[in-house]
Order: structure tokens, then C-alpha cells, then sequence
């Protein structure tokens, strides 16, 4: 089996290339994988608390290891509903629905974490921080004061219920695009659709992904980068540039050819080149915040051309 940090290496020089992953569920079968996981998740304080199953980091061993591999091989790993506990919203009488997986399920769903981020990651935008390595609250504040310099107009805006509020099929369609492994989508999907238990009763999750769940913030940022997308490729665009470039104040005069007349600010000095009257070539006229490029159309002179000014 290759090591763990070659096989990440591999898949995020897919990523950064635009490239579809095939059989990454096959990866699943790296024990290597496991071990990452499981150094990066016996530390934290939730590893001693249990799901419904009372199964914690406690005893963890290489044989538990090998025998969750064995189930994923045969295609028989079933995820556990979580246990759904309610915790305090911080400056809020609400309270937040926590789901706690079992340890077994907190260790697969790292590994898939670690394959998703690793394919993912070099995709996201630069101007996404949230749930991202290196990257959080002060990364996006630094950004904002080195580089949103002269900003006119922002959007801010919250996201209700975001974990809960994901819908499977879509989710699962936005992986389809890039994960061609059928078995690999199947996994998510029955992550996805594991349920909860509240009160010892069994509910389903028709939407969402558990709020505590391990995949649930690589998971979101997939189904937010469609967003992310659109708004730097249609709405910064739309609303960034106008239709014209702003005249400048010092290029208003202009000088005809032919006719010896001069326009100067928004009114003609000529009697016979009336100020505010649209420009054609039947009725001589100019209208110079109307137009880019300053200029008249004399119809008095045949043959006479636009002239523009020349900047100095």
C-alpha cells in the first residue's frame, strides 16, 4: 500500500488540474489512510464521547482497523444513526441540534474527509475561508484590509440551517461530476442518509448532514462552491464594470472639421449645432454625456466626418 501523504499528494494533483477521480473508494482499503485519520482525531475531546453504541477511542487497535476495511472490501459497512443532543447558541435562546457519530463511523468518515478536501481543495476559491486548512475568521478579516481597498458595495449574509439544509440529491449530483466511482457515492449517500436518534427513537434525515459529523464541512463547501462560482463569474462581472468608460472632465471640447465651430461642456457655441440634440446625421447636434468618444454630426457640411479630440 502506497503512504497516505502520496496517495493525498496524487488526488490533489488531479484536483488542481481539473481532472475527474476514479475508484477512490479503493483507497478505502489503506490502512495508511486509517492511521492519518486516527492521529488526527484521538486527541480531540469528542473521541471519549460515545454515540448509540457507547463505542469510543477507547481500545482503538490495528485489528478494528483491519476488520472496518474488511466490511468496506465486501461492501457490507453500514452506517450508525448519530445521537442527536441539543447544545446553547452562543447570544441566542435557541439551541443547536449536535449529532454524535460512533467512533467507527467519526474514523471512516475522516478518511473520506481526507479524500474529499484532498481532491477539493485546489478548486475552492481563493475567497472562501470557512472550514478550509490554513485558512478561518482571520485569514478572511486580513484579506478584507489588504485587499478590499476602495470597495464600493458588498453582500453579507447568512446562511440558515446550512448543514441541515442540504439536499442529498443535489449533493450527490455535484460529486457525480468529478467522483466517477459509483461505490464511493454510494458510501456518502448512506452517510448522508444514516438518521438520528432522539429519545431512543429512529428518524430519518431527508436533508442535510449531521451537524457534528466529521465529512459534514467538506461536504458543504462542495455544495457552497456553486455559489462561490456564480457570483465571480456572473455577478462581479455584472455589477463591477459599466457600459462605457466615465468621461473625463478635461477632454470636453471638441473641434470640428471643416465648420470652424467648437463644443465646449454640454453646449454647442454654434447657433446652429444645438446643445442636448441627439447626434445623427440628418439633425447636426452633439450631447456630450452621452457619448464615449465627444463629437457632432453636421449635416450642413456633406461629406464632414467625426472629429475626435486628441489627448495631450
Amino acid at each position: 500500500m502506497q503512504d497516505a501523504a502520496t496517495v493525498l499528494d496524487v488526488i490533489g494533483k488531479r484536483g488542481a488540474r481539473g481532472l475527474p477521480v476514479e475508484r477512490l473508494y479503493r483507497q478505502l482499503f489503506n490502512p495508511q489512510l486509517f492511521l492519518m485519520a486516527y492521529g488526527k482525531l484521538y486527541s480531540n475531546r469528542g473521541a471519549m464521547t460515545p454515540g448509540v453504541t457507547g463505542e469510543t477511542v477507547d481500545g482503538m487497535s490495528l485489528a478494528k482497523i483491519g476488520a472496518i476495511i474488511g466490511a468496506l472490501r465486501a461492501e457490507r459497512y453500514r452506517w450508525q444513526p448519530v445521537k442527536r443532543v441539543y447544545i446553547e447558541k452562543k447570544n441566542s435562546s435557541k439551541k443547536r441540534p449536535l449529532g454524535l457519530p460512533t467512533w467507527s463511523d467519526k474514523l471512516v468518515a475522516e478518511v473520506v474527509r481526507l479524500l474529499l478536501e484532498a481532491y477539493y481543495e485546489p478548486q475552492f476559491s481563493d475567497r472562501s475561508h470557512g472550514f478550509r486548512p490554513g485558512r478561518g475568521c482571520h485569514t478572511a478579516l486580513s484579506e478584507v484590509a489588504d485587499v478590499w481597498k476602495g470597495t464600493h458595495w458588498f453582500i453579507e449574509g447568512d446562511i440558515s440551517d446550512c448543514f441541515g439544509s442540504l439536499d442529498h440529491e443535489v449533493m450527490l449530483a455535484t460529486l457525480a461530476e468529478k467522483i466517477h466511482d459509483g461505490r464511493f457515492l454510494q458510501l456518502v449517500s448512506r452517510m448522508l442518509k444514516a438518521g438520528y436518534l432522539e429519545d431512543w427513537t429512529w428518524h430519518a434525515t431527508l436533508s442535510g448532514s449531521a451537524q457534528g459529523g466529521i465529512a459534514s464541512p467538506v461536504l458543504s463547501n462542495v455544495y457552497l462552491d456553486r455559489l462561490d462560482q456564480w457570483i465571480e463569474q456572473r455577478l462581479l462581472p455584472e455589477y463591477n464594470l459599466g457600459r462605457r468608460r466615465r468621461p473625463n472632465p478635461g477632454y470636453k471640447t471638441v473641434e470640428y472639421a471643416g465648420t470652424g465651430r467648437n463644443c465646449a461642456g454640454s453646449a454647442c457655441a454654434a447657433a446652429s449645432c444645438p446643445a442636448r440634440t441627439p447626434p445623427t446625421r440628418t439633425t447636426g447636434g452633439c450631447d456630450m454625456s452621452a457619448m464615449p468618444t465627444t463629437g457632432c454630426w453636421d449635416s450642413q457640411a456633406p461629406g464632414a466626418r467625426q472629429r475626435k479630440s486628441r489627448r495631450r
